[in-house]
């Protein structure tokens, strides 16, 4: 919505034709379901979406997940190093003309993943956990996989994509004096992009996995990194259960994928198996994230801690963590996450605003000390949080609502209605949509509806 249509809105009061018209635009979107070619088989397919619009949605969400996983490392090296290996494995496979795109995030979880248009994340947590280059390659390759086979396009529905425009980030703020907080851990930073990264079916990770080793041996590396990392994730899932369970959860193991891998790196891949692994190229590309490993086993326990509502053991361990590496921007975010859950908000503000010192391009430190602010009646310094969130990390729609609730207390009620009409725009059910119209409503924006 633009801003003279929002005007132009405002100056009248809206009818309830006006409003349900709010209220559905954003499923306006239609994809009709057709026939392709499966790039990886050559046979006929039904795909729900066009190539261009994996790519559009892949620019949309990916970058609202890599800000929920604290953004990109701020390790240049690393990037460049990880970007080189993808880009090169890339262009061994059936779809080397998509704009793909490699990076390490900061989220301390295990775990990998592709967007559809091709944008490739993994996390420090798994880079921390492989050993040689191969292992990375795998990791990588198996990513490029998915891509290749459409295997987030086949899954895709009218129904999702529709949802994927309004699954926001429905940030808890439980009424409207913000008495509580707890329920905001852990949910800041999340779209639609969950949606595109649920589950893969075994059949799509088996396929995955050989498309992985493929193409890792058409770039000339070692393909038996596969076998290494199924090693290393079948030992992780004893050692840390809670670090792990992400990525089992959008990529299932069994016992057949490794043997599988094993198989294959035997009968097809075996005059390979003296490739260099790359060991000493790895390990000199992750040396200074390695140098984090404490700091990032300590926020693994402080997650898992918070996964069971344990705080107070979540604040020691995230302590600890920051006592080490003081300037760890997901120990500083997350311990300003610690503080709102225990109703703190003058501390919570204080390290979201550290955090937004350490990494000011990244969103999250600054949706936080928006959020802080609210509860402090800040009104002013919140809608400058939001409105900076806004400018970094586009499409949220809650910032929207949250810019509207910041106004309302600042006493702007036009501003305020204009950004309850946006976030109408995206999302029409739940607590908060309901909070704006009634705003609407009651402030003369929208006409009551008449009893029959």
């Amino acid at each position: 919505m633009t801003e003279s249509f929002s005007r132009r809105l405002i100056k009248r009061r809206l009818n309830r034709r006006d409003f349900l018209w709010l209220a559905t635009a954003s499923a306006s979107t239609f994809l009709l379901p057709g026939c392709a070619v499966d790039p990886v088989t050559g046979e006929k397919t039904l795909i729900l979406m066009s190539e261009g619009q994996e790519i559009d949605i892949d620019k949309q969400q990916s970058p609202h997940q890599f800000s929920k996983d604290y953004g990109t490392v701020q390790d240049s090296a690393l990037n460049v190093y990880l970007e080189s290996v993808g880009k090169d494995i890339a262009a061994s496979s059936h779809r080397p003309q998509m704009p793909y795109s490699f990076r390490a995030v900061n989220a301390n979880y295990i775990n990998a993943y592709a967007f559809p248009g091709g944008s490739i994340a993994t996390t420090r947590g798994i880079l921390l956990e492989l050993e040689d280059e191969s292992e990375l390659s795998a990791l990588l390759g198996h990513e490029i996989g998915h891509v290749n086979a459409r295997h987030a396009a086949e899954r895709q529905t009218r129904g999702l994509l529709t949802q994927l425009a309004v699954a926001g980030t429905q940030i808890a703020v439980a009424s409207s004096d913000y008495a509580n907080l707890a329920g905001i851990v852990g949910q800041l930073g999340s779209i639609g992009g969950s949606a595109l990264l649920s589950s893969y079916s075994r059949d799509n990770e088996r396929e995955a996995d050989s498309l992985g080793m493929e193409y890792t041996a058409r770039s000339g590396r070692n393909p038996h990194g596969m076998v290494g990392l199924m090693e290393v994730l079948v030992a992780e899932s004893k050692h840390k259960p809670s670090a792990i369970e992400t990525m089992f959860s959008t990529h299932p193991m069994s016992s057949e994928r490794l043997a599988d891998a094993r198989q294959a790196a035997d009968r097809e891949y075996g005059g390979l198996s003296k490739v260099s692994r790359g060991k000493d190229r790895y390990m000199d590309n992750t040396a200074a994230l390695r140098k984090l490993r404490k700091t990032v086993e300590l926020e693994q326990q402080a997650e898992s801690q918070l996964a069971k509502k344990n705080v107070g053991k979540a604040e020691q361990s995230l302590t600890q963590a920051l006592e080490l590496t003081p300037k760890d921007y997901p120990g500083l975010v997350l311990m300003s996450k610690v503080q709102l859950a225990q109703n703190q908000p003058t501390k919570a503000k204080s390290w979201a605003d550290k955090a937004k010192a350490v990494y000011p391009e990244e969103a999250q430190g600054h949706h936080l000390s928006g959020i802080s602010r609210l509860a402090l009646k800040d009104y002013d310094g919140a809608l400058n949080a939001f409105q900076r969130y806004d400018r970094l990390l586009a499409g949220n729609p809650s910032t929207a609502f949250l810019m509207g609730i910041s106004m309302e207390g600042m006493g702007q009620k036009d501003q305020a209605a204009g950004q309850y009409i946006r976030y109408l725009r995206q999302v029409n059910k739940g607590e908060h949509a309901q909070h704006a119209y009634n705003r609407l409503l009651n402030w003369g924006y929208v006409k009551p509806q008449k009893k029959e």
